[in-house]
């Protein structure tokens, strides 16, 4: 019995080491880019030491990869809707733009960093942020080591420059007001102090970017972000104490005057003083007049996003209501529940309702692809998953088009007026990631009964080469390869 337990003991530690040994020393284990394989420990009263040490640094950045190549299942690719002849030279400058709109976003700034184990250095994961050009005290710098004569540690930064506050006769520090700064001390309490003396000031102006501080002790380096950022001045709207100081209703028009007057018509049974705010693109505009009616005239035909924008443009409420022109205002119609919903959950942009039982809430799957060939975008019938705290509300990335949102989130999005006839999903697509959205249960409004007129369906219903032209405008304009409805 003895002896088994004794073969079981045995077996218990080499079968695990010899399962690590295979798999350590696999040809392509090493070629794997870990800034630290293996780290085995002991422990002290102040930190772990490596007991095994290889040549990587202990902490390193790594730039994002170019993402893999994207794939849209059954459907062809956008770039086919680009003529041949057009092809190489629209290539070149939607390369060249996505470029610049890597930049813009901050793309070069988008590291991996990757923490070391167990160091003796203590210092800001998250957080500091610095004005442009700006000095300012880097909190949380320390040094937790053994004891030892003597203590030097260093840091280093790319866009700016280090200094150590009010150095006093004695003090060693080396490096004042430049990128590289070094700290020596005989006692630990004394560097520490020097360490929670350090500031940081940018030497280029940007409104937004980031820098790097490399910070080391003996054969530890660790890196942290600085966030530099030129603080934001507030846009706050007021509410007041009512309905109608708190959202305007938007509405594009096209032709459709009797259903227009229909739907202002159900709007002031309940909200006789409510701003209505029209875009009407008509070829021969009617006057539209009424209390709080704003309508204004655009040259004709220029299209659903183009008088979205325009509409947009004239609110000067937190919220906005967006309605067709030929919907209906129903009895259970109360623009006061989005409004309930939208305070209660400030980080909303836009919340959905449902037209005749109608929620039409849909998901963007979406693949960023390889900066060659773009991404590819598909939507789905789905949702992300319920809202915290508002039962029958639920995230997803695009709603019916009856919606309040958020004005100023809105504005900047905007609605691309090259879209004239058929676009709706194009807004959240452009929005995605910038716009927080929800659809809600209860939210109804109705939909007048559906007539057709020659005139208007020759708008809404365009030819197939509209649709040519949207996809190879998508192709360029938001770097995909293809999308699929």
């Amino acid at each position: 019995m003895h002896r088994n337990q004794r073969l079981l003991s045995v077996a218990v530690v080499l079968v695990p080491a010899l399962l690590l040994s295979i798999y350590y020393g696999h040809e392509n284990f090493w070629d794997k880019p870990f800034p630290q394989v293996l780290s085995l420990t002991k422990s002290t009263s102040c930190y772990s030491e490596p007991l095994i040490q290889n040549s990587y640094k202990p902490n390193i950045a790594f730039p994002k990869d170019n993402p893999p190549p994207c794939t849209c299942k059954n459907t062809e690719p956008a770039k086919q809707y680009v003529p041949k002849d057009e092809m190489e030279d629209l290539g070149k400058r939607r390369a060249e733009e996505y470029r610049q709109h890597q930049i813009r976003t901050g793309k070069q700034n988008d590291v991996l960093l990757l923490a070391p184990p167990n160091t003796p250095l203590q210092y800001p994961i998250r957080g500091f942020r610095v004005s442009p050009m700006n000095k300012t005290l880097i909190p949380g710098l320390a040094l937790h080591a053994q004891n030892q004569t003597i203590y030097e540690v260093s840091l280093k930064v790319g866009k700016g420059v280090l200094s150590v506050m009010d150095v006093q006769e004695g003090e060693d520090v080396d490096g004042q007001n430049e990128a590289n700064l070094t700290i020596s001390s005989t006692s630990l309490e004394k560097l520490n102090d020097l360490l929670s003396r350090v500031t940081y000031t940018s030497t280029i102006y940007h409104i937004k970017t980031e820098d790097l501080s490399y910070f080391s002790f003996e054969n530890y380096e660790v890196i942290f972000p600085i966030e530099i950022k030129r603080p934001s001045v507030p846009v706050l709207y007021d509410l007041g104490r009512e309905i109608n100081s708190q959202v305007t209703v938007l509405v594009k028009a096209f032709l459709r005057y009797k259903e227009l007057k229909v739907l202002i018509k159900s709007i002031r049974v309940n909200y006789p003083n409510l701003k209505i705010i029209i875009a009407d693109d008509s070829h021969e505009p009617e006057k539209i007049e009424g209390d709080n009616i704003e309508h204004y005239i655009m040259p004709p035909a220029q299209g659903w996003f183009a008088g979205r924008n325009l509409a947009v443009s004239q609110v000067t409420t937190k919220y906005f209501l967006w309605v067709d022109d030929d919907f209906v205002f129903l009895n259970q119609t109360r623009i006061e529940s989005f409004v309930k919903i939208m305070e209660a959950v400030p980080e909303l942009d836009v919340v959905g309702g449902e037209v005749d039982g109608n929620r039409f809430a849909f998901k963007l799957l979406y693949q960023e692809g390889n900066s060659d060939e773009g991404g590819c975008i598909t939507r789905v019938r789905e949702k992300h998953g319920p809202v915290p705290g508002l039962d029958k509300c639920f995230f997803v990335d695009g709603v019916v088009n009856y919606f309040m949102a958020r004005t100023d989130a809105v504005r900047r999005v905007g609605f691309d007026p090259f879209l004239k006839r058929v676009a709706h999903t194009e807004f959240f697509i452009d929005g995605l990631g910038g716009l927080l959205v929800a659809t809600c249960e209860g939210l109804r409004i109705g939909h007048q009964e559906r007539k057709v007129t020659g005139d208007y369906n020759k708008y809404r219903f365009p030819p197939k080469s509209d649709s040519n032209n949207k996809m190879k405008h998508h192709f360029f304009k938001n770097h995909l390869k293809c999308i699929k409805y």
